[in-house]
Formats: C-alpha cells, structure tokens, sequence
C-alpha cells in the first residue's frame, strides 16, 4: 500500500504540474509515455557495481525492465530552447549490479530543464537534447534525493507525435540509495497549441488568428483564391492579377475594372479603358463620328468647310461664301470690284443743294447693296464730296449730309450698320477741275471704298 502511495504522489504532482500554467505557445506541452529500464552497475563503484559506463548496453544481465507502461512525463516549452519538465516512473529491480535482488519496488519523482538543439540544428524531426535537474527516488522502503544529468533526443513522425529516447545519470545524496542509470524510451505527443480561427496555423504563427486563412500567407485568407491574401488584395472578392494588386480586367486592356469605364471593351488606358476607334482622343461612346478623327472640341467630329475655300466654318468669318485665307475665309474686295462699286456710287444723284437721293438713284443704290452683301466681313466708308461753288463750310457740311443720307439708305436697306461709316471731304478733293461746268459735276460725288 505505501509503495502505491508513492506511485500515486508521483502522478498526481505529473498531472497537477500539467494543469498548473496557462497555453500561451504554439504546442508548448509534451507529455511522454512508456517504459524505462533502471540500471546500478556502470556508475563507477564497487562491486557488485562497475566501472563508470562500463557494460553500458548490457541489457540482459544489469538492465531492470518490466514489461509495461512504467513512465509518464510532462514538460513545457519555456522558449529559446529551454523547458521544463517533471516525471513519474516505476519499476521492480532484481539485478543491482551483477548481484541479484529480490524484486525490490522502484518508484521516482524528477524534475528536469533541458535545452533543445534542434532550433540551433534548423531541423523539425532530429531534437536532440541535454537536462540537468533532480528528484526522489524510492527503492522498496529507502528512499533518497538525486541529482540528474539527462541526455537524450526526440524524433518527430509528424508535428505533434514522436519518439523519446534518454539515458539519465541519478546521483544519490546518501549512502543507504545507490546512484544508478535510468533509460527511458516512449511516445511524445505535443499539445496546448491555440488555433482561433482553426485555420491549422497556432495563433502564435498566425498573421490573422482571427479569420481562418491559408499557410502560405501566415493564416491570412484569400477570399477570391487569386493568389494574393486580401489585406493586399485591392478587390479581395474578386479574382484578379497581381499587377494589379489582386483586381480583374476582364476585357484584358491593361486597365482594371474598378478603374476602367468601359470594363467590357478593350481600350486605351489614356482614356480610362475605353475605346477609340478613330484614334482621334474621343472616346467611341462620347463621339459623334466614331470612325473619322475630329477634334473635341467638336464631339469627336472634323470641322466642316461649307464653302469649300480652305478655311474652317469655326474660323471661317463667311462659313457659307468662298473666300480666302487671308481673309478668315471671307472674299477679299479686288480693285475691280473697287473700281466698279465707285462708278455705280458716283451716279447716285441728290436733290439740288440738298443731301436728299433722288428716287431714280435707286436701281444703282440696289446695284451697290447687292456688291456690298457679297463681302459681308468687308468694312466700307461712305465718302461725300462737292464742287468748290459757294462757301468751303457750307460745303462740307452738304458732303457730310450726302455722305450720312447714303450711308443710312443702306443700313435701312439691309447692310450691317456696323460695317459703314460715313465722312464729307466738301470741296478738298476735287477729280477734275472746277472752272468747267463738267469738271464740276464730276467733283460733286459719293465715293463707298474699302476702309482702311
């Protein structure tokens, strides 16, 4: 009964240790369950003992072993390769040495730190080890405190389960309990790892412990599986390029979607993903003559040239008369066309002594409307001369009044007031001489030329 006493506290400090701290790493945890083998005769004493490590692997003639479960550990991951562990074993000896023993009961309680050199070796399978720490051994009534020195390795099958081989040297505090070897080997499980989002990568690795993801991107999701984890997916829902961080370009323009305006139709990325197919800057859906280059101004449409005289209706002065270029499209007043208004302007006759036109003047003043309508951009001033008979002023006022009264007949006859303007000269300009009664009638005039 008390030897099973002694088992029972042995398992019950393994299992109270096991529960005393909280998970706070990935696995953190290893319990370990097996057999052991006790073995006093290499530990460098007298007989029936032997020289230190002498028969170290003669299991059949020094190595107690009972054949069952006999071992259990628990030890925890303290980081940087360190952890800390505490064991119950027991056994029944009837070798001490090369003597033998009557089925004695051995019972053991370790605590032990060890450090792992497997993070220094870069290695997950091969976990060597080294542990240094002490316990209470318990052979039949005796029992004593050791110190331990342990070396030993695990061998990871997978993540979570391996094997566990060590060889621990005990080394007993009082003469009544010999030092001896304990050898333990037994399956590992490691535990106590925190998975959240149980996605399969422990919190501790996880980038998103809270959204189940995939691996390769540290337990992050890819919502739309394209390949690029959503925190820098710029369309996380929908299947993209990495080019362009994760979006789609369905029309495969080289403009994603979310900033293309016309996403099903290939086109320029100058024009935001849409067409254009006369190459002009419009785009289709905005031009007015799709097919044939024009400016936007208008619509996407080439400038007309109505009149056909090389100079564009927007900059063409007289859209639907030919004209020249020089003259913003508009025709220019030749010196026959001068020459002829003048001949036609000289006969326009008034009331004697008065600026009022005379009724028969008014098929020539037709004539003169009709030539100044053909150069609608054309400016012409109304000039108003006399002979020399009576005073210069009265003169000059009369050839201003001829002047102004022809102007205003043609204003009120259609022609754009703004293109008229009306002066008298009196008698200053005289054409032929004025001692003639013919000379005289030629001076008394109005004259319409091209303003200056």
């Amino acid at each position: 009964m008390k030897n099973l006493s002694r088992l029972l506290f042995a398992m019950l400090l393994v299992l109270g240790y096991s529960n005393a701290n909280a998970q706070d790493k990935n696995n953190p945890w290893q319990i370990t369950i097996g057999a052991n083998a006790v073995d006093f005769f290499p530990v460098g004493e007298n007989a029936p003992q032997g020289d230190m490590f002498a028969e170290y692997f003669n299991v059949k003639d020094h190595w107690n072993i009972i054949p069952s479960l006999s071992t259990i550990s628990v030890s925890k991951y303290l980081g940087d390769g360190f952890s800390f562990g505490v064991a119950g074993s027991l056994n029944k000896i009837d070798k001490f040495g090369d003597a033998s023993a009557d089925d004695l009961s051995y019972y053991g309680a370790d605590g032990t730190i060890k450090y792992s050199f497997g993070e220094r070796l870069n290695t997950t399978w091969f976990d060597p080890y080294l542990g240094i720490g002490g316990g209470y051994t318990w052979v039949d009534e005796i029992g004593a405190g050791t110190l331990n020195g342990t070396l030993g390795f695990n061998l990871w099958f997978s993540e979570n389960i391996g094997l566990t081989i060590q060889s621990s040297y005990k080394h007993s505090f009082e003469d009544y309990l010999s030092t001896h070897f304990q050898h333990t080997a037994g399956i590992s499980i490691k535990f106590g790892g925190t998975d959240t989002d149980g996605d399969g990568i422990y919190d501790k690795d996880d980038a998103c412990p809270d959204v189940a993801g995939l691996a390769a991107f540290n337990g992050c999701p890819d919502t739309d599986g394209d390949g690029i984890e959503d925190s820098k997916d710029d369309c996380p829902n929908e299947a993209g390029l990495a080019e362009f961080n994760g979006c789609p370009d369905a029309d495969g323009d080289g403009v994603p979607d979310k900033d293309d305006k016309c996403p099903t139709v290939a086109g320029l990325k100058a024009l935001a993903g849409c067409p254009d197919a006369d190459g002009d800057g419009v785009t289709d859906a905005d031009d007015k003559c799709p097919t044939i280059a024009g400016p936007a101004a208008n619509q996407g449409c080439p400038w007309p040239d109505t009149d056909g005289d090389g100079v564009l209706d927007k900059d063409d002065h007289c859209p639907d008369v030919k004209g020249t270029v020089a003259n913003h499209g508009c025709p220019e007043v030749s010196a026959e066309v001068q020459k002829t208004l003048n001949e036609y302007a000289k006969t326009i006759l008034f009331d004697t002594g008065k600026s009022s036109i005379k009724t028969q003047s008014a098929a020539v003043l037709g004539d003169i409307i009709k030539i100044l309508n053909e150069y609608p951009s054309s400016k012409f001033t109304v000039e108003g001369h006399t002979d020399s008979v009576g005073s210069e002023k009265l003169n000059q006022s009369l050839s201003d009044a001829r002047a102004l009264s022809v102007k205003e007949y043609l204003v009120k006859h259609g022609v754009d007031e703004f293109r008229l303007s009306a002066i008298g000269y009196g008698e200053s300009k005289p054409i032929a001489n004025n001692k003639t009664s013919k000379g005289r009638a030629e001076n008394r005039r109005v004259e319409i030329n091209l303003a200056k």
